[in-house]
């Protein structure tokens, strides 16, 4: 009987540290598989499937090359972003950073892929994620490099009204557009 009790005993322990230990997933504690990703991107689904981890994973995932060199990777990244988009439901993680990020990031990589399906993804993280200026200065940059001049102003000025925060990232990046310079904001200014 008392080594039913002791048995009994450990898998309540067991089960009650089961529990801690999806509470306290966290970036550093997902492993980074080579290949396909696959074991994280369950991990991080079936356990916390927050913008943060998701973020992490990605950013962790494009430091294996240069998108812009390397089309294996580019299309890999485009995938695993929209697996995150996907999973990511905007109406709970809109105010949250880390998704916003995710969203712009998705959009400037299918700027290398599709022009017209990168601004319907600026365009998606604009209207998701109001609040970030870094996501209006994306999109407005996007409109820059494309020769769309008034449409960047444009985007730029209802990011002020919107009320976008940092309201000095939007005034920068709109003096630098009436300085016609090609960059909205600098290295050191984002």
């Amino acid at each position: 009987i008392a080594s039913i009790m002791n048995r009994v005993r450990d898998l309540k322990n067991k089960y009650r540290n089961e529990d801690n230990i999806t509470d306290e997933l966290n970036c550093t504690k997902i492993s980074a598989d080579t290949t396909d990703n696959s074991g994280t991107v369950n991990q991080i689904m079936m356990t916390t499937n927050n913008p943060e981890d998701w973020l992490c994973f990605l950013l962790r995932l494009e430091k294996k090359g240069i998108p812009q060199m390397d089309a294996n990777l580019l299309n890999r990244l485009i995938g695993r972003y929209s697996q995150a988009v996907t999973a990511l439901p905007a109406e709970k993680h809109s105010q949250d950073e880390s998704y916003a990020r995710i969203l712009v990031r998705f959009a400037e990589l299918k700027v290398l892929q599709d022009p017209e399906e990168a601004r319907d993804q600026f365009h998606l993280a604009r209207l998701n994620c109001k609040k970030f200026a870094f996501v209006h200065v994306a999109f407005a940059q996007f409109e820059l490099s494309q020769g769309n001049m008034k449409k960047c102003k444009q985007l730029l000025q209802k990011a002020v009204e919107c009320s976008a925060v940092p309201l000095e990232m939007l005034e920068t990046a709109l003096q630098n557009f009436h300085s016609q310079k090609k960059q909205l904001l600098s290295d050191e200014e984002k």
